[in-house]
This record gives C-alpha cells, sequence and structure tokens, in this order.
C-alpha cells in the first residue's frame, strides 16, 4: 500500500488528498499525514488546513503548534474559512501570537519553540475574523462579533458587532444566536424586543451552550421576554452547571441550599459551590465561607471560612476581602491582628467597595492602617461625598477635624459635617459636639441641643447621652431629669458605659430626682465592669464607706485601684 501511496502522491494532489481522507478515517494517521504533506506542497488549500490540524493534534505526527500556525496561516491566506476560524480562536486563546514572522524564527527553532500560552493577541484575531466573516462564515461572524464587544477598548464597536451578531444567527449559527440575543437584550426597550432576546437564547440553548441555558434560565425565572416558569428555569440551570458553567453552578447551588423551586439539599448545594470555587469562580469561595460563618444545624466554623474567604479574596471579590478582614480585626478563626486587617480592608477599597473604605477610613481614623492609607482614604471620601454620599461626607469632615491625610481644618470639617448631618445620625450627633464645644464654627447649645435630638430618635446612643446631659443640666434648652433619665435608660440598656455611669450619678441624689443609693451602685458597677474608669473610682468609693449598705472595703480598694491605674483619682465634669 505504502507503492501506492507514492504513486498517487507523484502523480495527483488531489488524488493524495482524497487517499488521505479514507487513510485518515480508516485510523492509519501516518500514512495519511505524508500524503497531506505532499498535497499541501503543491497548493491544495484543503492539505494544509488538515495538514495544520494533525500538527495541533499530534495525529501521524508529534504535535507542533508551531507548525501547526505555519500551515494554518497559509490555508488561511488562500482562503480557507476553517483555518480563519481556529486562527481567530488560538488567538483568543494567547496559543498563537501572529505578531511574530517567519522571517524572525527558522524552521528548525519553530519545531522546539516554547508552546506555553501567550497573552491573546486580539488584533490578530480580529483580523482573521473579520476575514472569515467577510467570506461569509457564520462561526467567523459570531467570532468578530465577540472580539467586538468584549476585545480591547482599541477595536470594539458595539454597532458592528450588532450586525455581525445578527448575520451569524440569520445563518444559524448557535453563537451567533446567543451573541445576538445579549446584544438585542443591552437595546431592548419593549416586550416585543425581549421576547426576541429569548427566542434566540432558546436557539442557542437547544444547541446546549451553557452560558445561553443560564441567561434563559435567568429570564425565565423573573418571567422578562417570556411567562415565568420556574421549573424549566431550574432544569436549565442545572444542566449548564453540569457542563461546567461556573455562574450557572452557583446559581444552582444556592437554589439547592435554599429550596427555590426545587427540593432543598444544603450539602449537593455546597458541593456545588466548591466546584465553581475550584474553577476560580470567586463568588462562589465566598458563599462557601459564608455558609461556615451562619448558625445552621453546627455552628459557625470561623477558621474554615477565613480559608474560603481568603480564597475569594485573592481570587478578586472585595466582599470576602472585607469579610476577611472583619475577621482578623475580631479574632473570629484567625489571630487578631489589625495589620493584616487593614491589608484585605485596603484590597477590597482598592476595588472599588464603599463599605470597605469606610470600615479602612475608621480603622485609620483610630490609628490604624499605613501612612498611604491616610491620603487614599481622603481621596476616596471626597470622590464620593462629590456626588451626594453622605458617608463619604461625613468621613471627610471627620478626616479634615483629626488632620488624617490633609491639614486639619475645622471650619471645613464643620461644613462637611453639616451636609451629612443632613441624613446621617451618627453626623447629626458629631456635629451636635462640634456645636456644643464650638469647633469651627461659633457655639450654639440649642442647635446642638436639637441635632442631638435627631440623632437620638434613631437610637443612636451616643446622642442619647448627650442629649440626656443636656436635659439634666438644662443647657441649650429647659432642664428636664426625668426625661434626662429616660434617655440615659435607653442607651444604658445597649450597653453604654457613659449612659450607665450617669444613672448612677443621678440616682446618687443631688438633680432633684429621689436618690436611690442602692440602684445608683448597681449602674457604677455595670459600668465599672465596662472599664469605665469614673464607675471604678465610684464603685469603689461606695464599697469602701458602705453608702448603700453594701460595705466591702477589700473589693472596694480593687476597684479604686483599677480606676487609678486609669489615672482616674477624681470625677471630672465631662465625666
Amino acid at each position: 500500500m505504502a507503492i501506492v501511496d507514492q504513486i498517487i502522491g507523484l502523480t495527483s494532489p488531489a488524488a493524495s488528498l482524497r487517499r488521505a481522507i479514507r487513510l485518515s478515517e480508516a485510523g492509519n494517521a501516518t500514512a495519511a499525514f505524508s500524503l497531506l504533506v505532499r498535497a499541501a506542497k503543491a497548493g491544495l488549500v484543503e492539505a494544509e488546513y488538515r495538514v495544520a490540524r494533525c500538527y495541533l493534534e499530534g495525529s501521524g505526527v508529534p504535535a507542533s503548534r508551531p507548525e501547526a500556525t505555519r500551515w494554518l496561516k497559509d490555508a488561511a491566506t488562500h482562503g480557507s474559512l476553517d483555518a480563519q476560524v481556529l486562527l481567530t480562536v488560538l488567538c483568543i486563546q494567547g496559543l498563537v501570537d501572529d505578531r511574530e514572522t517567519d522571517s524572525e524564527i527558522g524552521a528548525t527553532a519553530r519545531l522546539f519553540a516554547a508552546e506555553a500560552p501567550a497573552a491573546p493577541d486580539f488584533e490578530s484575531a480580529a483580523k482573521w475574523a473579520r476575514m472569515a466573516a467577510t467570506a461569509g462564515s457564520a462561526d467567523g461572524q459570531a467570532l468578530l462579533g465577540y472580539l467586538l464587544t468584549s476585545g480591547p477598548e482599541s477595536i470594539r464597536n458595539l454597532d458592528e458587532a450588532h450586525d455581525w451578531y445578527r448575520l451569524s444567527a440569520a445563518a444559524g449559527c448557535p453563537q451567533g444566536h446567543l451573541g445576538y440575543a445579549l446584544s438585542l437584550a443591552q437595546r431592548a426597550t419593549d416586550h416585543d424586543t425581549e421576547c426576541q432576546v429569548v427566542e434566540h437564547l432558546r436557539k442557542a440553548a437547544a444547541a446546549e451552550l451553557p452560558s445561553a441555558m443560564y441567561v434563559l434560565a435567568m429570564l425565565l425565572e423573573h418571567g422578562r421576554g417570556t411567562e415565568p416558569d420556574p421549573i424549566r428555569a431550574a432544569e436549565l440551570l442545572q444542566k449548564a452547571a453540569e457542563q461546567g458553567d461556573t455562574a450557572a453552578q452557583v446559581r444552582w447551588g444556592l437554589k439547592l441550599i435554599e429550596g427555590r423551586d426545587v427540593e432543598p439539599d444544603r450539602d449537593t448545594g455546597e458541593s456545588w459551590l466548591r466546584r465553581a470555587s475550584h474553577a476560580g469562580n470567586a463568588q462562589a469561595a465566598r458563599l462557601v465561607a459564608d455558609l461556615y460563618v451562619r448558625s445552621g444545624p453546627l455552628p459557625p466554623n470561623y477558621a474554615e471560612a477565613a480559608a474560603w474567604y481568603r480564597r475569594a479574596a485573592e481570587a478578586g471579590d472585595p466582599e470576602a476581602a472585607r469579610a476577611l478582614a472583619s475577621l482578623y480585626l475580631s479574632g473570629a478563626g484567625v489571630p487578631k491582628n489589625d495589620h493584616e486587617a487593614a491589608q484585605w480592608l485596603r484590597v477590597a477599597a482598592s476595588g472599588g467597595d464603599a463599605a470597605s473604605q469606610v470600615d479602612l477610613a475608621n480603622l485609620v481614623l483610630q490609628g490604624g492602617g499605613e501612612p498611604e492609607d491616610k491620603a487614599n482614604v481622603v481621596r476616596w471620601f471626597a470622590a464620593a461625598a462629590q456626588s451626594g454620599d453622605l458617608t463619604a461626607a461625613f468621613n471627610v469632615g471627620l478626616c479634615l477635624a483629626q488632620g488624617v491625610g490633609v491639614e486639619r481644618d475645622e471650619q471645613t470639617a464643620a461644613r462637611w459635617l453639616r451636609r451629612a448631618a443632613g441624613g446621617l445620625a451618627e453626623a447629626q450627633y458629631v456635629y451636635g459636639r462640634v456645636l456644643a464645644e464650638g469647633r469651627g464654627t461659633a457655639p450654639d447649645l440649642p442647635a446642638a441641643r436639637v441635632w442631638f435630638a435627631r440623632a437620638a430618635e434613631t437610637g443612636l446612643a451616643d446622642a442619647q447621652v448627650a442629649l440626656g446631659e443636656m436635659m439634666l443640666n438644662g443647657r441649650g434648652g429647659n432642664r428636664s431629669p426625668t426625661r434626662a433619665v429616660e434617655l440615659f435608660k435607653q442607651a444604658a440598656d445597649k450597653g453604654h458605659s457613659g449612659a450607665m455611669f450617669a444613672l448612677g450619678a443621678v440616682l446618687a441624689g443631688g438633680h432633684g430626682l429621689p436618690a436611690d443609693r442602692k440602684k445608683a451602685q448597681q449602674w457604677f458597677r455595670a459600668a465599672a465592669e465596662q472599664g469605665h474608669g469614673p464607675a471604678q473610682l465610684m464603685l469603689g468609693r461606695y464599697l469602701s464607706s458602705g453608702i448603700a449598705g453594701d460595705l466591702n472595703p477589700e473589693e472596694g480598694r480593687a476597684w479604686l485601684e483599677r480606676a487609678s491605674a486609669q489615672g482616674i483619682t477624681e470625677i471630672r465634669a465631662e465625666s
């Protein structure tokens, strides 16, 4: 047979190609390759393409991507649509660098060139895709639409992409249907267009494209462009998940865990989340961590949660980075470490997570973080505040008031705090303090009392204590000891040690209310046990002298020593 093949190869390149195809189908790849090379060297385009595929797949010859690329370029240049499409895909995957010319690498060098994936070559991919698309290849049209939609900014053109997707879909290409559906969805302004989106997605999903099944499932769940069909949506999600779509795996896992439209199955749901996480889906890793944090059949496992949050954070999930920082701040599941917490807050904040920016700012305002964080904190908040973010305006005010990352400026700080006080309870309290103390503005006790009252109405304990003190002493308005006690109790119920001390002081007598030294001592003790220095001093005095009928000099001395260790030897007016 080898002699016959040689004769065929010498007499007719076309016959060589036909014989090579038969040999290949019969499983004789080595003999087929020899004939294909002869036909390809004779200029047969299909043979060039097939030789390229042999090198790419290692069929009848050792695999060599550089040699495959050389033959693919020849075939593509000579008009092979299949070669043009395949070159497009390889350029997108970084498996072909079309920017490297044949003159730069000799034939021998190409055989041994490194074949590790490189960065995608989008420009070359667009060149080959456009060649195939213009020649009428539906696959090429879909690929060109993808590049014009998702490629680098230099080659993007959404309107042109829409037209190529439409042509590809009209030719029945599943990827064209998917691309056209997504492009239509971006333009949909009426129900008819939404129905077209669903119709194209159905055609793409019928070809079992996982991403098409996932998107169609989302529309069926919410009844967009079609009647709601949660059962069919669940079927599509499961199928897309089984085919490796990580977004579908996450959604399917959550459905099973929550029992939405399916029988609940927490263990299987968690396994889908884990599978998506191992495939690189950061959201899935964060959701697994969330499961370990929640209370369920088993107590929370913060150590395991920390490991999953770290996996998600390292994959770029800002919410996971913030959650991991929270564990380091509290010491749950990991050693308490403010430096490590600041590092992860910095990662999340740099990724644009607003809550992390706030948390990092608070850490910086408390003396934590790194020097460069201070300037970044002010920059983040100033930008957000200019767009109307009241929390950001509040934090800009705090930075200016304390000189964090900027030169201290109490007047400008007061203006920022006033802006934030328009809708933020904590800002109302701080601005009330500014007015009461005359920092950056003239003192205004009546106005301070108004702002404290607004914040106190929201349940802010600090504001309740501040308003209670003003009402107890008649500062900025009428004196009302009874109302002051009510406010102190509200704050004390929230664990506010200052409110507990204030209740002890009021009940000790001298504020126009009946004295009750036994209850006063109870409140002093509650505040002292939380580390409140003046309360420790008062409790020590009460126990040492038996003022409330409970004489215990030894314990009293211990409390006095604890107060002294904090530098408290007398009750200051601000206590």
